[in-house]
């Protein structure tokens, strides 16, 4: 039996069911009554969503769509990170929202602060994009993933996986 045990923290998601929501997405409002005259669009690279439409109600409803079509493909709507709403011309409003692909540095120092006040007996160590977390007792480590799922302050969506 090993000294040690470990899991890695990281930030991972489904592109391709990302692009099955938007997709369903786009369905849903072309065929919704009060978006049928929005002019919507919906864009998806591999960096961000454009939603481009008529009003910023018509955004926010479009952005409903989208979180309740990501959560059933078993997508986090927390990988968006939505920026201001700016007008373009033409009576037409875009919000774009950068996709959030791994763990920035900032986020995985909080992280590794979080879980030493926490548990002193565990180790995060930030390595590049995933936070390796090691402690003796296999029940901390579950303990630990459990504290950062119920955590609603972490804005970004926890993956944890590579347990030894």
């Amino acid at each position: 039996m090993a000294k040690d045990h470990s899991m890695d923290v990281s930030v991972q998601f489904d592109f391709q069911e990302l692009k099955n929501a938007v997709e369903m997405t786009k369905k849903e409002a072309f065929n919704r009554y009060d978006l049928k005259d929005a002019g919507v669009e919906i864009e998806l690279s591999e960096d961000l969503v454009k939603v481009t439409t008529q009003g910023e109600m018509h955004i926010e409803s479009i952005f409903g769509i989208l979180t309740k079509k990501m959560i059933s493909r078993g997508v986090s709507p927390k990988i968006l990170e939505r920026q201001d709403v700016q007008e373009i011309g033409g009576m037409k409003v875009r919000q774009e929202m950068k996709l959030i692909k791994v763990l920035d540095q900032d986020t995985a120092k909080a992280l590794a602060k979080k879980i030493r006040d926490s548990y002193p007996k565990a180790k995060a160590l930030i390595q590049g994009e995933t936070l390796r977390v090691v402690a003796a007792k296999i029940d901390d480590l579950q303990a630990i993933m459990q504290d950062l799922k119920e955590d609603e302050t972490i804005l970004v969506p926890l993956e944890f996986g590579n347990f030894k």
